[in-house]
């Protein structure tokens, strides 16, 4: 496998421009553990990249992240929720307790080498293509070194390090929430690479998945179609009727797929298709609404078509609440810190890459840290459910060259590259300069949970699940029917 490693002639190891009132009482300290172990995070960080592992199946990628915490001297609960490569990791005692967020797995068709061209890899189709193999390393960094703050006496209190898969599209973090996983947590950080440097937390869109299965009877399609009932017929017809439901649903609304399977030669009918549905909105209760109304559409199609629907709920993820409390603080920290500066090397490289992107953004954007505070973003994660749980707060670095959409192989290319490495360590350094001052501001902390109870007090979290319902641990299995 090809690699393309931009150089950097110096990682710094300091921080260098904070105002001297940010690092005070040891701060400083903080940021310098992490940067001193900057080769070694690379490397687990480039070890994910390589693997790029989907949802559920993301072995090695928990393991490698586990190795390091416990050599940190965490105690790591494994298999948690009935997950397989989810895990708590802990270090600590008494209070406060704070938790970070770590995801790891992959996505599908996003297989890319770290050049600034189409390049596929040819030992796998999959690739971080929304960066959570740096997510999930800037994570394991920041814990780390606040651990290390707490073993010396520096802070008082427990951080918490969650392992939490499939993120795209599997919901782990809802199946962690209903285990109580998050109880007695005072407040939960998290982080997402992306093209640019914002903090301030906006709402999104919670959402619904399903896969909807059709079995019919195959035939000659051109000797005996009479016989044949196509299940790839009654996939059509369902998608027609979900763009015609489209018209008739709340602003905002989201509704997409894919044809995961639809048959396999033209003179047979086939006899088995599937679907896979998202359903998006800001507001659960109407995005699982809508999802209700599409089931109609499946069910509807299977009548028309004389097939039979089978449907596999994946269950749903809620928009994330916003916490300003807690966003104040991390918005301080990610100004306060030194902005991503391009070398030469990595200017260049990012250039060449924007030469493939739609809409191209300014290099000079890596200078600026926007606040997306009353925004809505029209992505989903399952982050949403923690946050109707425990207050939460995030911010995403520009691990991706401006411009860059999430879900691409750009972002596949970039985040193997010195590019990626930068906006990793960026957010590694803000995770824990935004936790060190939660330890040290109790004030803040109940702040925060008075008003996390503020927003959900008439409208309480349940999750998007069926009763009893099992984390979709082969949902990426495109052998499964």
């Amino acid at each position: 496998m090809r690699r393309f490693h931009l150089h950097l002639s110096v990682f710094v190891i300091a921080l260098l421009s904070l105002p001297a009132a940010s690092v005070a009482n040891g701060k400083e300290d903080l940021i310098a553990s992490i940067d001193a172990k900057a080769d070694s995070y690379w490397q687990v960080a480039l070890d994910l990249w390589d693997w790029a592992e989907p949802g559920y199946q993301e072995t090695r990628s928990s393991k490698r992240l586990r190795e390091v915490l416990a050599e940190a001297g965490f105690e790591i609960e494994t298999g948690v929720a009935g997950i397989p490569t989810a895990f708590v990791a802990s270090f600590g005692s008494g209070g406060p307790v704070i938790g970070v967020l770590a995801e790891f797995d992959a996505l599908p068709g996003l297989s890319q080498e770290a050049v600034p061209h189409r390049s596929p890899r040819r030992e796998t189709s999959w690739g971080q293509g929304c960066g959570h193999h740096l997510f999930g390393t800037a994570s394991v960094a920041a814990a780390v070194a606040i651990a290390e703050q707490i073993a010396d006496g520096t802070l008082e209190g427990v951080v918490r390090l969650y392992g939490t898969p499939a993120e795209e599209g599997g919901g782990a973090k809802v199946f962690m929430a209903r285990a109580g996983l998050f109880e007695g947590v005072d407040a939960v950080l998290h982080w997402h690479p992306s093209s640019d440097n914002a903090a301030g937390d906006p709402t999104n869109q919670a959402r619904v998945a399903a896969k909807f299965r059709f079995h019919g009877r195959s035939a000659h399609a051109a000797a005996a179609p009479e016989q044949g009932r196509s299940a790839l017929d009654a996939i059509n017809l369902a998608g027609h009727c979900a763009e015609l439901l489209r018209e008739h649903t709340p602003d905002l609304t989201r509704i997409h797929h894919v044809i995961t399977s639809g048959g396999e030669a033209p003179n047979v009918v086939p006899e088995f298709a599937e679907a896979y549905y998202y359903v998006r909105h800001p507001d659960p209760a109407v995005a699982r609404s809508i999802y209700d109304r599409l089931l109609l559409c499946a069910e509807g199609a299977a009548l028309g078509t004389e097939t039979e629907l089978e449907v596999e709920f994946l269950g749903g993820i809620y928009n994330v609440l916003p916490n300003n409390a807690l966003s104040a603080v991390t918005l301080r920290n990610l100004r306060a810190l030194e902005p991503i500066i391009y070398t030469p090397e990595e200017e260049a490289w990012a250039l060449e890459l924007q030469k493939t992107l739609a809409n191209p953004v300014p290099l000079t954007s890596l200078s600026k840290v926007q606040d997306r505070s009353g925004s809505v973003s029209r992505g989903s994660t399952d982050v949403g459910d923690v946050s109707w749980v425990v207050p939460t707060t995030g911010f995403r670095t520009a691990t991706w060259v401006p411009g860059t959409p999430a879900h691409s192989w750009q972002a596949t290319a970039a985040g193997g590259t010195t590019i990626g490495r930068k906006g990793m360590m960026l957010a590694a350094r803000a995770l824990a300069a935004t936790a060190w001052d939660l330890y040290g501001d109790p004030a803040v902390l109940r702040k925060a949970r008075e008003e996390l109870k503020a927003r959900t007090a008439d409208n309480p979290y349940a999750p998007i699940l069926e009763a009893g319902q099992a984390p979709p641990l082969d949902y990426r299995d495109p052998a499964r029917r």
